[in-house]
């Protein structure tokens, strides 16, 4: 199981001088290759090779006067940028062909310098980590970590991230096992809502935290400042940093509340059952800051990827079962609802239901049958493996082998 660690990493001046010519090195890799395919597509020749590229791009353009800055970046940041880009045809290729799943992939863009965020990714030639507990990244020096956990096993490979806000991450993936917890004997279902963020079976209300709109009043200062500062000006770049800053507080306060809320769940529960929401059809509507602002598919895929991780059942209850509709006592169902009905007495036993309960009710009796009848894709409730699904990182990774490689696990001291 591939896992990703994000550490907060803070260059001096010289550091971030070698950083950004890193970013723009892989970019400017990544716009000559795709212009290359892109044109011998248009002209009806066959596909250009990772190797031809490789020649053509990295090796040969090293020696010509136009590019022979990129020497003055490590050759695997861009190997690394070449891999990225075969790595986006494919996934091109695989949403046409119907053999990629989830939304479809668009063929891969041009890059450009002014992209708020830029990165580059390394495999375990290029980095290691050090006794003192920085991270020394080839051709940038040893970079200073904060070190929150310690690392379960050595780093595959890294990614240095620079976001729209000027802050830099360090993102290592690491092949571990499952950490099995120990068994419960409860299960939950979940029904995510806006008034509340999620209502379990249960009972139990998390109330929705509007981290957004919270933070309205001081992003609606603070844009209208950007907006009256003159389009190219030093001062407008400022004031474009005090935006995407808060912006990034708002996203920073969100996952935090996710990542808690999710392990809470995850560790109580033996079996976890929620329903699938159309986030992207919702997000469309009247209702769509609030949507957003609560993160519902962030906050699913936590749960999956967290319930793989300790040996927990997952399943997802489909978008179109009426969870809203049945009643949850005798399972006669009532039919629609507007929204703002939010409690209900079923015509057929008189039984009294409050809205969200009633839901995550139907969405546990709902589970329990998707995982009795074998289509569950994580561990059932008697541990028993039932089609467990291969958890990647969060982002597409290519690693490196382990051999030979001079990184540990963990930082020494800490």
């Amino acid at each position: 199981m591939q896992l990703r660690y994000n550490y907060r990493a803070y260059p001096d001046a010289s550091q971030r001088r070698a950083l950004a010519k890193a970013f723009g090195c892989a970019r400017v890799v990544w716009n000559d290759c795709l212009r290359d395919r892109k044109e011998a597509h248009a002209a009806g020749l066959p596909y250009v090779t990772s190797a031809e590229l490789s020649r053509l791009r990295i090796t040969q353009a090293k020696r010509t006067d136009e590019r022979a800055w990129l020497a003055d970046v490590s050759a695997v940041v861009l190997q690394q940028s070449l891999r990225d880009l075969d790595a986006a045809y494919k996934n091109f290729f695989d949403s046409i062909k119907g053999k990629r799943q989830g939304h479809k992939a668009g063929p891969p863009r041009y890059r450009s310098k002014k992209d708020t965020r830029q990165s580059v990714r390394l495999n375990t030639n290029a980095f290691s980590l050090e006794e003192n507990g920085t991270v020394y990244v080839a051709k940038v020096g040893d970079l200073k970590v904060k070190w929150s956990r310690r690392l379960p096993a050595a780093p595959t490979s890294l990614t240095v991230t620079k976001d729209s806000s000027g802050r830099y991450f360090l993102s290592f993936v690491v092949d571990t096992e499952p950490d099995i917890l120990p068994e419960s004997d409860t299960d939950t279902g979940i029904d995510l809502g806006l008034s509340a963020f999620a209502v379990l079976s249960d009972g139990t209300k998390i109330s929705a935290p509007r981290f957004l709109r919270r933070a309205e009043k001081k992003l609606k200062r603070l844009q209208r400042e950007l907006s009256r500062k003159q389009k190219g000006s030093k001062n407008r770049a400022k004031a474009r940093i005090k935006v995407a800053r808060q912006h990034a507080k708002v996203a920073d306060r969100r996952r935090d509340f996710h990542h808690k809320t999710s392990t809470q769940i995850i560790r109580d529960n033996q079996a976890v059952y929620v329903e699938a929401l159309a986030v992207s059809g919702l997000g469309r509507t009247r209702l769509a800051k609030s949507v957003h602002d609560a993160g519902w598919s962030a906050f699913v895929g936590m749960l999956e990827y967290k319930a793989a991780l300790r040996g927990r059942t997952f399943a997802k209850v489909d978008r179109a079962f009426p969870s809203s509709q049945v009643c949850s006592a005798c399972g006669f169902r009532d039919g629609p609802k507007p929204l703002h009905v939010r409690e209900w007495t079923c015509s057929a036993c008189h039984a009294v239901h409050d809205r969200d309960h009633n839901a995550a009710r139907n969405v546990l009796f709902e589970g329990r049958r998707i995982v009795a009848a074998g289509r569950a894709e994580t561990l059932n409730a008697c541990g028993a493996q039932v089609r467990r699904a291969h958890v990647p990182a969060q982002r597409g990774e290519a690693g490196s082998p382990r051999k030979g490689q001079t990184t540990r696990a963990g930082i020494p001291g800490l």
